[in-house]
């Protein structure tokens, strides 16, 4: 089974069980949706979600059978996972793990490829590529800076600008 990152337990909060959450991603409701199954930590731990809220830009996770701080704590620094099976595709996009290996391009010159997506504040995605010397390259995810994403012929298109690459 494959699984996809959706966010990291930062801390607990409360007494009553609730993790504090960081989310990474933009589709909180859908992840974290009551009833719904959650893997925790490199053991892909599966819990069922009991409820989530938000709480001051982070989420506030309950997990069933599990409302007792005594019987969270031990998951502080966890990263919390979601299997691929379980991920619905998008209609019209994509998901940043559709960009990996995807050729990048200025103009009709390839630069690189994309290694990895890494994101940072939810309007700066970044990309990381890798050029044919070998260097890699932090672009941020912008349209400032991205043309166009085709996912059919596994390009992106990126505009020239100095200093970028």
């Amino acid at each position: 089974m494959e699984y996809i990152l959706i966010g990291k337990v930062v801390n607990t909060f409360g007494i009553k069980g609730e993790l504090k959450v960081y989310p990474y991603t933009d589709f909180v409701e859908d992840r974290f949706k009551k009833g719904s199954k959650i893997y925790l930590g490199e053991e892909h731990l599966p819990f069922v979600v009991k409820s989530c809220r938000e709480h001051k830009g982070m989420l506030l996770l309950l997990l069933e059978a599990h409302e007792d701080i005594n019987l969270v704590e031990k998951y502080k620094d966890f990263e919390i996972y979601k299997a691929e099976e379980d991920i619905e595709p998008v209609k019209d996009g994509y998901y940043f793990r559709d960009l990996k290996d995807l050729n990048v391009y200025v103009g009709n010159e390839r630069v690189g490829r994309v290694l990895r997506v890494e994101e940072g504040i939810k309007a700066n995605h970044l990309r990381i590529l890798k050029n044919d010397d070998q260097k890699e390259y932090l672009v941020p995810f912008l349209p400032v800076f991205v043309e166009k994403v085709d996912l059919e012929n596994k390009r992106i298109d990126i505009v020239k600008m100095e200093g970028l690459l």
